[in-house]
């Protein structure tokens, strides 16, 4: 009997053969001689991938537990390449000719090169392998435990967790290595092709040689075997039910959409022709596979024990009849069969992951940076290697988060729906002119959203996200959200009601996201090249150089313009160390190079078609084609123009909007300007006539009250002319009129002016001034007596608004760069936040009491001055009272100012 130590040793050994194997195809490839690894049968046996551990150990457990449902995972791929080979064909056509590097890559190029559309499917192609890779790693560790069981050797080293994670770590090595060699994802990676070519034969022959040894070993023939058959596994009337459709109809879709099988059919494909020979050849490969599937279930069935797990009979049969190097050779086709899978999508992903979200991310975070430096190329080939990691990183948390449970093909189909979100959209980007980058973006995000609902979240039997309350009853117990019973369609099959939900939902928004919306141009024009791409001429890949340096110089002046043209061609000319002023020559390298540069102006695809046609002499001349590019950048220029103006247009009306919204706010405050200086106006003048109408007609006023009633008219008419000469200050100093007396004066002298000023008023409240006594040297260029007024009006507002027995007013200065701050704080309560915005306003007042006799421009008045003195005037907020700063242009050179502050003598 096998022990598990002997086990992993002949896994090690066989690891080594497909190194072996890589390492001399790559060899090999290096040289030039590529005529096997470019054949059509290495190509057919790559696209065996298909068959991973579902169709090896799953399908012979789906035989046993549903008859002849297995047949549909072998029908569904077989009806694509008989009955729908032109749409293989058509796939490999596109890229081929659009350089095309994954299925992401394809859609996103479809419609319009979108970065968003090629994230989206990144990140769902992400979720759906990983319940796929996952099983994987389940079929590994269930086919080393039946070893370990037999041997009754199970310990620490063989628990199912260690067995996946030593299988996940091998192989995330294995792909790095021979998967990540090349940075281009357009390179072949032909030892990776040569190992799973190489698995393939491994896989196939090792489930023949259990068949065979089932038949004619255990049995006597094919009647016997059949005589034993169970009536369970006999019941046709199960064909062609829905479930049957749809698993066809998924199978089908897999070998499209997977990106697996997108990586070998369409990436790794090296001659069109190849497909007529996979065509057939695929087809049979999968008959043989399925060839022994049901005499394997029957003879498990009758053969084991009850109970005995049916994914497993391929291994557990020879066993039974002590055929180790049978179960063996069993083990190494299971073991072919999840590696080469894994390997494959592991590649896949991790080139979409690396080209569709690390390298846009870095050129984002890193603008200034050369795209085609060395940095960019360790970037993407860290960025992939990490990438494979990761991607069966999340494949073993989803085995361990799902404990393994559950039937190999189950998990697979939960893969497989997932994937199949993208057919839709591709479908339609196929034949479909009309459909749109929205249209597309709309059908797989709600597609994704019902398929995690309905099959993917469920899945973990409520152990992640949705309980099994949720499960069962719906979220928050509403019933018709039940992922088993959306809306209350009660279909009994699980995986038929999450098909038809999230394809068909996925299908409609694809359809209603088309018919609402526009096509960009770019979208049409790729649309063309994708829908008509038999229509075009296939320029060679290897370029025959029909061409001149001159022609190409022509050309690509018409394009990237005159001084681009010359930068390139200079350091070409300079790298075949040409003499200056000779044109480089035409080679394969450089016509390349000037391909990617068209690319950034007239796209992929468009310029891969001119450099193939003006490289290879036919379909159209070079007068042509200059012509061509003559039109096209009149049409460029033209749309730039266009552009241009409509981006004047719209700066011109949002003046207008601006300039109308301006006249609004002017026009209003004009009104309330009129207003209030009516109002401020109105009471003087009211006073001064009614006690002039008074002295005109009382004639029996005595002296006292001719001289108190001549007071006040007196008084009113010093404040009505105070208020005058308030309104035409203002004015003067809004509109720049004013005339400053700007000379070179201590701020010691002016802030004693205004002390003088307010000394009536300081001396009824008992108010302090302070000030650090090295600032009263401190010398300024301004005007002193409007400075000096500044000072007037925050030292009387801060004593009227202080509430405070004894207000303070404390100065303080620090010399900046390039000016002069005087900060003005009072220790009264402040101002409250709604009167903040209100103070600069004119004529606004915070209290009637305290602003009696004040109309209410001293602030306003301040400020204009400052401003015209080519300062600022800020109020900064409360600490504990009001605290105002004025900065003003720095005049002075002395930056060593204390902090003490003094009380300054009344």
């Amino acid at each position: 009997m096998l022990s598990f130590n002997l086990l992993v040793t002949i896994c090690l050994i066989y690891v080594m053969i497909l190194f072996f194997v890589a390492f001399l195809a790559e060899r090999r490839a290096k040289q030039g001689n590529l005529s096997f690894f470019t054949s059509p049968i290495t190509y057919t046996l790559s696209i065996s991938v298909y068959c991973t551990a579902w169709t090896y150990y799953g399908a012979v457990g789906s035989a046993a537990r549903n008859g002849l449902e297995f047949i549909t995972i072998y029908l569904g791929p077989t009806l694509v390449f008989i009955g729908w080979w032109w749409l293989l064909r058509k796939l490999v056509r596109i890229g081929n000719t659009q350089r095309i590097t994954s299925i992401a890559d394809l859609i996103s190029a479809r419609y319009g090169k979108s970065t968003t559309l090629a994230v989206i499917i990144t990140i769902l192609s992400v979720v759906g392998t990983t319940p796929y890779i996952a099983l994987q790693l389940q079929s590994l560790t269930l086919s080393f435990s039946v070893f370990s069981n037999e041997a009754a050797s199970i310990d620490a080293a063989s628990s199912p967790i260690q067995t996946a994670l030593w299988a996940a770590v091998g192989l995330a090595v294995f792909t790095i290595i021979f998967g990540t060699r090349n940075l281009d994802a357009n390179e072949r990676h032909h030892g990776v092709v040569t190992a799973i070519a190489l698995e393939a034969i491994v896989k196939l022959v090792a489930l023949l040689a259990v068949g065979i040894f089932v038949v004619w070993g255990v049995g006597e023939g094919p009647s016997d075997i059949l005589s034993r058959i169970q009536p369970s596994l006999n019941q046709t009337q199960d064909i062609f039910t829905p479930r049957w459709v749809t698993l066809v109809f998924l199978s089908a879709t897999a070998v499209i959409c997977l990106p697996r099988m997108f990586q070998v059919i369409v990436v790794e494909n090296s001659d069109e022709k190849h497909l007529a020979t996979a065509s057939w050849a695929f087809p049979l490969y999968l008959f043989l596979m399925s060839l022994f599937v049901l005499p394997i279930a029957i003879a498990g069935l009758d053969m084991l024990p009850t109970g005995s797990n049916p994914d497993l009979f391929v291994l557990t049969i020879p066993l039974s009849q002590n055929q180790d190097a049978l179960a063996t050779l069993a083990f190494l086709g299971g073991f072919s069969s999840a590696t080469s899978m894994v390997i494959v999508a592991s590649i896949a992903l991790s080139t979409m992951v690396s080209n569709h979200i690390v390298l846009p991310l870095w050129l984002r975070l890193t603008l200034r940076r050369s795209p085609t430096s060395e940095d960019v190329r360790t970037l993407l080939l860290r960025s992939r290697r990490i990438s494979i990691a990761a991607i069966l990183g999340l494949g073993f948390l989803y085995y361990q988060f799902t404990s393994g449970t559950g039937s190999l093909a189950a998990i697979g189909l939960i893969a497989f729906l997932g994937v199949a979100q993208i057919l839709p959209a591709l479908l339609g980007g196929l034949f479909w002119e009309s459909s749109t980058r929205k249209g597309a973006l709309y059908g797989i995000i709600c597609g994704f959203i019902i398929w995690a609902y309905t099959s993917f979240l469920p899945s973990f039997d409520g152990n992640f996200i949705l309980s099994e309350s949720a499960l069962t009853n719906g979220p928050f117990g509403i019933g018709f959200l039940r992922p088993s019973a959306l809306f209350f369609v009660n279909i009994d099959d699980p995986l038929v009601h999450a098909v038809v939900w999230s394809l068909g939902i996925n299908a409609l928004a694809f359809i209603f996201g088309s018919l609402t919306t526009q096509p960009r141009p770019i979208e049409r024009v790729q649309a063309g090249q994708f829908i008509h791409v038999f229509d075009r001429a296939q320029s060679s890949r290897t370029l025959t150089r029909q061409t001149t340096s001159e022609e190409l110089h022509i050309l690509s002046q018409r394009i990237l313009g005159h001084e681009t043209t010359r930068e390139i061609f200079t350091r070409a000319s300079r790298e075949q160390r040409h003499l200056p002023g000779r044109l480089p020559d035409p080679t394969d390298e450089f016509i390349g190079q000037l391909e990617r540069e068209f690319s950034g102006s007239v796209g992929a695809a468009t310029a891969h078609a001119m450099i193939g046609q003006i490289a290879s002499g036919d379909i159209i001349s070079v007068e042509d084609l200059i012509a061509v590019a003559d039109e096209t950048a009149q049409i460029m220029e033209y749309s730039a123009r266009l552009q241009a103006q409509s981006t004047e247009l719209e700066k011109t009306a949002e003046q207008l909007r601006r300039a109308n919204l301006q006249l609004r706010e002017l026009s209003e405050q004009k009104d309330a300007f009129l207003s209030q200086v009516s109002h401020e106006l109105r009471t003087p003048m009211t006073s001064i006539r009614s006690f002039a109408e008074i002295l005109r007609d009382d004639k029996n006023i005595d002296d006292a009250q001719l001289s108190h009633f001549s007071s006040i008219i007196h008084d009113e008419s010093i404040r009505l002319t105070y208020l005058l000469d308030e309104i035409l200050d203002l004015s003067f100093l809004e509109h720049g009129r004013v005339q400053l007396n700007v000379k070179k004066v201590s701020l010691g002298s002016i802030i004693e002016r205004a002390k003088n000023s307010t000394q009536t008023i300081r001396q009824q409240s008992n108010a302090v001034i302070k000030i650090e006594p090295q600032f009263l040297v401190l010398e300024l260029e301004t005007d002193a007596d409007r400075l000096s007024q500044v000072f007037i009006n925050l030292i009387s507002n801060a004593i009227k608004h202080s509430g405070q027995t004894q207000p303070e007013i404390r100065f303080n200065c620090k010399v900046q760069e390039h000016s002069l701050l005087i900060e003005v704080a009072d220790n009264g309560s402040g101002i409250s936040s709604e009167n903040a915005e209100l103070i600069f306003q004119k004529f606004a007042k915070l209290s009637t009491e305290q602003s009696a006799g004040s109309a209410g421009l001293g602030l306003p008045i301040s400020r204009e001055i400052v401003r015209n003195l080519g300062g600022k005037l800020l109020y900064v907020g409360n600490n504990p009272g009001a605290v105002f700063h004025i900065i003003l242009p720095k005049t002075t050179s002395d930056s060593t100012l204390g902090t003490d502050s003094i009380e300054v003598a009344e």
